[in-house]
Protein backbone atom coordinates (compact mmCIF):
# COMPACT_ATOMS: atom_id res chain seq x y z
CA UNK A 1 0.00 0.00 0.00
CA UNK A 2 1.47 3.26 -0.81
CA UNK A 3 3.07 5.18 2.35
CA UNK A 4 3.65 8.95 2.96
CA UNK A 5 6.19 9.78 -0.06
CA UNK A 6 4.16 7.80 -2.89
CA UNK A 7 0.72 9.70 -2.44
CA UNK A 8 2.65 13.15 -1.63
CA UNK A 9 4.36 12.58 -4.72
CA UNK A 10 0.97 11.51 -6.67
CA UNK A 11 -0.48 14.31 -4.99
CA UNK A 12 2.36 16.98 -6.92
CA UNK A 13 2.34 14.96 -10.09
CA UNK A 14 -1.45 15.97 -10.36
CA UNK A 15 -1.36 19.76 -9.12
CA UNK A 16 -0.85 20.68 -13.18
CA UNK A 17 -3.86 19.65 -13.83
CA UNK A 18 -6.58 19.65 -11.28
CA UNK A 19 -5.15 22.43 -8.32
CA UNK A 20 -7.15 25.74 -9.79
CA UNK A 21 -8.94 23.96 -12.59
CA UNK A 22 -12.45 23.32 -12.71
CA UNK A 23 -14.23 19.75 -12.94
CA UNK A 24 -16.59 19.69 -16.42
CA UNK A 25 -17.73 16.48 -15.56
CA UNK A 26 -16.87 13.30 -13.22
CA UNK A 27 -18.04 10.23 -14.83
CA UNK A 28 -18.26 7.36 -12.29
CA UNK A 29 -17.99 4.08 -13.72
CA UNK A 30 -19.08 1.63 -10.62
CA UNK A 31 -21.13 2.57 -7.53
CA UNK A 32 -18.31 1.82 -5.15
CA UNK A 33 -14.83 0.99 -4.20
CA UNK A 34 -13.75 -0.31 -1.13
CA UNK A 35 -17.33 1.54 0.31
CA UNK A 36 -20.00 2.66 -1.78
CA UNK A 37 -19.57 6.47 -3.26
CA UNK A 38 -21.32 9.28 -1.81
CA UNK A 39 -25.25 10.40 -2.82
CA UNK A 40 -25.04 12.09 -6.23
CA UNK A 41 -20.90 11.84 -6.21
CA UNK A 42 -20.48 12.72 -10.31
CA UNK A 43 -23.14 15.67 -9.73
CA UNK A 44 -21.87 16.95 -6.74
CA UNK A 45 -17.84 16.77 -8.13
CA UNK A 46 -19.04 18.10 -11.67
CA UNK A 47 -18.73 21.78 -12.06
CA UNK A 48 -16.66 22.14 -9.23
CA UNK A 49 -13.06 24.00 -9.06
CA UNK A 50 -10.72 22.41 -7.06
CA UNK A 51 -9.24 25.31 -4.82
CA UNK A 52 -6.46 23.60 -3.33
CA UNK A 53 -5.33 19.78 -3.49
CA UNK A 54 -3.27 18.51 0.19
CA UNK A 55 -2.57 15.79 1.66
CA UNK A 56 -3.17 14.19 5.14
CA UNK A 57 -1.54 11.17 6.21
CA UNK A 58 -2.23 9.08 2.88
CA UNK A 59 -4.93 10.64 1.61
CA UNK A 60 -5.29 13.02 -0.89
CA UNK A 61 -7.68 15.86 -0.28
CA UNK A 62 -9.21 18.19 -3.00
CA UNK A 63 -11.29 21.07 -1.61
CA UNK A 64 -13.85 22.57 -4.16
CA UNK A 65 -15.41 25.95 -4.33
CA UNK A 66 -18.74 24.35 -3.65
CA UNK A 67 -17.80 23.64 0.33
CA UNK A 68 -16.88 20.12 -0.06
CA UNK A 69 -13.54 18.16 0.09
CA UNK A 70 -13.13 15.40 -2.40
CA UNK A 71 -10.95 12.37 0.04
CA UNK A 72 -9.07 10.14 -2.12
CA UNK A 73 -7.32 6.55 -0.96
CA UNK A 74 -5.13 4.86 -3.19
CA UNK A 75 -5.54 1.54 -1.20
CA UNK A 76 -3.12 -1.32 -2.54
CA UNK A 77 -3.23 -0.83 -6.32
CA UNK A 78 -5.14 2.48 -6.70
CA UNK A 79 -3.27 5.03 -9.42
CA UNK A 80 -4.35 8.45 -10.90
CA UNK A 81 -3.22 8.78 -14.37
CA UNK A 82 -3.16 11.76 -16.42
CA UNK A 83 -3.69 12.42 -19.98
CA UNK A 84 -4.57 14.96 -22.43
CA UNK A 85 -2.48 17.55 -20.22
CA UNK A 86 -0.87 20.50 -22.33
CA UNK A 87 1.49 22.36 -20.48
CA UNK A 88 4.92 23.64 -21.60
CA UNK A 89 6.59 23.67 -18.38
CA UNK A 90 6.17 19.89 -18.27
CA UNK A 91 6.90 18.36 -21.62
CA UNK A 92 6.87 14.69 -21.89
CA UNK A 93 5.93 14.13 -18.90
CA UNK A 94 2.09 12.81 -19.25
CA UNK A 95 0.35 11.50 -22.19
CA UNK A 96 -0.97 13.96 -24.91
CA UNK A 97 -3.90 11.92 -25.99
CA UNK A 98 -6.57 10.21 -23.61
CA UNK A 99 -5.62 6.57 -24.04
CA UNK A 100 -8.91 4.01 -24.79
CA UNK A 101 -10.52 3.59 -21.30
CA UNK A 102 -10.26 0.52 -19.04
CA UNK A 103 -11.75 -1.60 -17.38
CA UNK A 104 -10.07 -0.64 -14.23
CA UNK A 105 -10.87 2.94 -14.45
CA UNK A 106 -13.54 3.46 -11.87
CA UNK A 107 -13.72 7.31 -11.73
CA UNK A 108 -12.81 9.85 -14.74
CA UNK A 109 -12.37 13.34 -13.95
CA UNK A 110 -12.76 15.23 -17.40
CA UNK A 111 -11.27 18.57 -16.23
CA UNK A 112 -12.27 21.78 -18.04
CA UNK A 113 -8.95 22.38 -19.65
CA UNK A 114 -8.87 19.10 -21.77
CA UNK A 115 -6.84 17.10 -19.35
CA UNK A 116 -8.44 13.44 -17.88
CA UNK A 117 -7.47 12.60 -14.22
CA UNK A 118 -8.31 9.09 -14.23
CA UNK A 119 -8.08 6.73 -11.04
CA UNK A 120 -7.64 3.33 -12.18
CA UNK A 121 -7.88 0.60 -9.18
CA UNK A 122 -7.66 -3.37 -10.60
CA UNK A 123 -7.92 -4.53 -6.46
CA UNK A 124 -10.60 -2.11 -5.20
CA UNK A 125 -9.24 -1.18 -2.08
CA UNK A 126 -8.95 2.25 -2.59
CA UNK A 127 -11.54 5.01 -1.53
CA UNK A 128 -13.19 7.91 -2.03
CA UNK A 129 -15.72 10.30 -0.28
CA UNK A 130 -16.90 13.53 0.07
CA UNK A 131 -17.65 15.96 3.11
CA UNK A 132 -17.84 19.25 4.01
CA UNK A 133 -14.52 21.15 4.10
CA UNK A 134 -15.70 23.24 6.97
CA UNK A 135 -15.84 19.34 9.38
CA UNK A 136 -13.21 17.72 7.23
CA UNK A 137 -11.00 17.37 10.16
CA UNK A 138 -13.46 15.40 11.72
CA UNK A 139 -13.91 13.31 9.20
CA UNK A 140 -14.02 9.47 10.43
CA UNK A 141 -11.15 8.66 8.26
CA UNK A 142 -8.57 11.48 9.48
CA UNK A 143 -10.26 12.38 13.27
CA UNK A 144 -7.78 9.94 15.11
CA UNK A 145 -4.67 10.64 12.68
CA UNK A 146 -1.51 11.84 14.58
CA UNK A 147 0.91 14.87 13.00
CA UNK A 148 2.67 14.80 10.15
CA UNK A 149 6.27 13.47 10.57
CA UNK A 150 7.61 16.53 8.13
CA UNK A 151 5.09 18.95 10.01
CA UNK A 152 5.78 20.90 12.75
CA UNK A 153 3.68 18.69 15.17
CA UNK A 154 6.29 16.02 15.24
CA UNK A 155 9.13 16.35 16.63
CA UNK A 156 11.47 14.35 19.53
CA UNK A 157 9.82 15.63 22.32
CA UNK A 158 6.22 15.23 21.08
CA UNK A 159 7.51 11.20 20.45
CA UNK A 160 8.98 10.73 23.26
CA UNK A 161 5.66 11.45 25.39
CA UNK A 162 3.57 9.41 23.34
CA UNK A 163 6.08 6.33 23.49
CA UNK A 164 6.84 6.84 26.84
CA UNK A 165 5.72 3.41 29.07
CA UNK A 166 4.56 1.40 26.03
CA UNK A 167 5.12 -2.08 26.00
CA UNK A 168 4.45 -2.31 22.49
CA UNK A 169 7.64 -2.98 19.50
CA UNK A 170 8.55 0.45 18.42
CA UNK A 171 7.89 -0.53 15.10
CA UNK A 172 4.56 -1.72 15.93
CA UNK A 173 3.70 2.32 17.66
CA UNK A 174 5.28 3.79 14.75
CA UNK A 175 2.69 1.87 12.17
CA UNK A 176 -0.08 3.75 14.43
CA UNK A 177 -1.57 6.25 12.73
CA UNK A 178 -2.69 7.98 16.26
CA UNK A 179 0.99 8.16 16.97
CA UNK A 180 2.49 9.59 13.33
CA UNK A 181 0.96 10.48 10.47
CA UNK A 182 1.75 8.35 7.18
CA UNK A 183 4.06 6.10 7.96
CA UNK A 184 4.51 2.21 6.97
CA UNK A 185 6.27 -0.78 7.22
CA UNK A 186 8.71 0.50 4.38
CA UNK A 187 9.84 3.66 5.82
CA UNK A 188 9.94 2.36 9.71
CA UNK A 189 11.70 -0.45 8.53
CA UNK A 190 14.28 1.80 7.16
CA UNK A 191 13.89 4.74 9.49
CA UNK A 192 14.88 2.43 12.74
CA UNK A 193 17.68 0.68 10.94
CA UNK A 194 19.20 4.63 10.11
CA UNK A 195 18.64 5.07 14.04
CA UNK A 196 19.97 1.90 15.01
CA UNK A 197 17.24 0.62 16.76
CA UNK A 198 15.84 -2.98 16.64
CA UNK A 199 12.28 -3.09 15.86
CA UNK A 200 11.61 -5.25 18.50
CA UNK A 201 12.56 -3.01 21.11
CA UNK A 202 9.74 -1.93 23.57
CA UNK A 203 8.69 1.74 22.05
CA UNK A 204 8.57 2.72 26.44
CA UNK A 205 12.71 1.59 26.74
CA UNK A 206 14.21 3.84 23.72
CA UNK A 207 16.21 6.79 25.84
CA UNK A 208 15.68 10.34 24.54
CA UNK A 209 19.31 10.53 22.84
CA UNK A 210 18.08 7.19 20.29
CA UNK A 211 14.02 8.93 20.14
CA UNK A 212 16.45 12.48 19.04
CA UNK A 213 18.14 9.85 16.27
CA UNK A 214 15.11 8.20 15.72
CA UNK A 215 12.85 11.51 14.87
CA UNK A 216 15.55 12.69 12.20
CA UNK A 217 15.77 9.25 10.67
CA UNK A 218 12.25 9.13 9.85
CA UNK A 219 12.07 12.93 8.65
CA UNK A 220 15.28 11.99 6.70
CA UNK A 221 14.02 9.08 5.19
CA UNK A 222 10.34 10.64 4.07
CA UNK A 223 12.35 13.42 2.55
CA UNK A 224 15.11 11.36 0.36
CA UNK A 225 12.14 9.08 -0.51
CA UNK A 226 9.98 12.07 -1.74
CA UNK A 227 12.68 13.38 -3.74
CA UNK A 228 13.19 9.59 -5.72
CA UNK A 229 8.84 10.03 -6.30
CA UNK A 230 8.59 7.11 -4.05
CA UNK A 231 9.17 3.13 -3.88
CA UNK A 232 7.68 0.95 -6.87
CA UNK A 233 7.12 -2.57 -5.34
CA UNK A 234 4.39 -3.41 -6.77
CA UNK A 235 1.32 -1.73 -8.43
CA UNK A 236 2.69 1.76 -7.81
CA UNK A 237 3.85 5.05 -10.11
CA UNK A 238 3.70 8.24 -10.09
CA UNK A 239 0.78 10.71 -11.78
CA UNK A 240 3.19 10.64 -14.91
CA UNK A 241 3.06 6.70 -15.38
CA UNK A 242 6.63 6.65 -14.65
CA UNK A 243 8.12 4.11 -11.17
CA UNK A 244 9.31 5.71 -8.21
CA UNK A 245 13.38 4.53 -7.65
CA UNK A 246 13.78 4.64 -3.23
CA UNK A 247 13.93 0.87 -3.53
CA UNK A 248 17.09 0.86 -5.16
CA UNK A 249 18.26 2.80 -2.11
CA UNK A 250 16.94 0.69 0.50
CA UNK A 251 19.93 -0.28 3.01
CA UNK A 252 17.38 -3.40 4.48
CA UNK A 253 13.54 -3.58 3.37
CA UNK A 254 13.42 -6.72 1.66
CA UNK A 255 16.81 -7.96 1.88
CA UNK A 256 16.70 -11.10 3.90
CA UNK A 257 19.88 -13.15 4.19
CA UNK A 258 21.92 -9.87 2.21
CA UNK A 259 24.79 -8.50 3.75
CA UNK A 260 24.18 -5.22 6.02
CA UNK A 261 25.12 -2.40 4.42
CA UNK A 262 26.83 -0.85 7.01
CA UNK A 263 30.66 -0.63 6.35
CA UNK A 264 32.49 -3.50 8.76
CA UNK A 265 29.18 -5.10 9.17
CA UNK A 266 29.25 -8.69 9.10
CA UNK A 267 25.97 -9.59 10.08
CA UNK A 268 22.76 -10.46 7.59
CA UNK A 269 19.67 -9.03 7.47
CA UNK A 270 16.89 -10.67 8.85
CA UNK A 271 13.18 -10.37 9.09
CA UNK A 272 10.96 -11.09 11.94
CA UNK A 273 6.82 -11.03 11.80
CA UNK A 274 5.20 -8.25 13.69
CA UNK A 275 1.65 -7.85 13.80
CA UNK A 276 1.40 -9.45 10.46
CA UNK A 277 4.33 -7.49 9.11
CA UNK A 278 7.60 -8.19 8.02
CA UNK A 279 10.05 -6.16 9.61
CA UNK A 280 14.08 -6.11 8.26
CA UNK A 281 16.90 -5.72 10.34
CA UNK A 282 20.12 -6.10 11.43
CA UNK A 283 21.38 -7.37 14.77
CA UNK A 284 24.00 -6.03 15.46
CA UNK A 285 23.57 -2.41 14.04
CA UNK A 286 20.13 -2.65 15.86
CA UNK A 287 19.91 -2.88 19.40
Amino acid sequence: MPELPEVETVRCGLLPAMEGQRIARAEIRRPDLRWPFPADMGARLTGARVMQLRRRSKYILADLDSGESLIIHLGMSGRMVISGLEAAHVPGQFHFTHPAVEKHDHVIFHMESGARVTFNDPRRFGAMDLCATATLESHPLLASIGPEPLGNGFDAAYLAARLDGRKTPIKTALLDQRIVAGLGNIYVCEALYHAGISPKRAAGQIDRVQIDALTEAIRTTLRAAIEAGGSSLRDYRQANGELGYFQDSFRLYGREGAPCTTPGCRETVHRAVQSGRSSFYCPACQR
